[in-house]
């Protein structure tokens, strides 16, 4: 009977320290190791267009009672000037979206925190969203970038 080559697993596992609960139903493996994917970074995101355009239609738009990118910058210490900048230079811009700009500046933070802010503000709509995208699609593009 063959001896079968088994490689160590060198990825996070649901059971490290850092790796959050929310997360750890992520059980989509990589090929290699057969360990689920890493909780996905804002960055990460952002290069999914479709998501990312989703983002924008329903972060973009200024609304006295429902939150928007403002708010979430906000949150995480955009000062109201460089709000108010940001605001300017992508009124009126098809290919710049105020949401995305922000996604950039905080780019390193995780998906995760980006679904508290969605919690806090009661954005259900955009929470759904990026669970689903959590779920489904970031185990593929994760593990489809760990075999390029």
């Amino acid at each position: 009977m063959p001896v079968e080559d088994v490689e160590e697993c060198t990825c996070p596992t649901s059971s490290s320290p850092d790796y959050p609960k929310e997360l750890q139903f992520l059980t989509n493996p990589c090929e290699k190791c057969f360990c689920p994917a890493p909780p996905p970074k804002i960055s990460d995101l952002m290069n999914d267009k479709d998501l990312l355009d989703l983002l924008r239609l329903k972060l973009d738009p200024n609304h006295c009672t429902i939150k928007n990118w403002k708010n979430f910058a906000s949150r995480w210490g955009m000062s109201y000037d460089e709000l108010t900048l940001l605001e300017h230079r992508t009124q009126g811009s098809l290919s710049h979206s105020p949401t995305q700009e922000f996604l950039l500046r905080y780019n390193q933070k995780t998906v995760t925190e980006l679904t508290e802010l969605c919690r806090i503000y009661q954005r259900i709509d955009v929470l759904r969203l990026l669970q689903s995208w959590i779920e489904k699609d970031w185990p593929s593009r994760w593990q489809h970038t760990q075999s390029i």
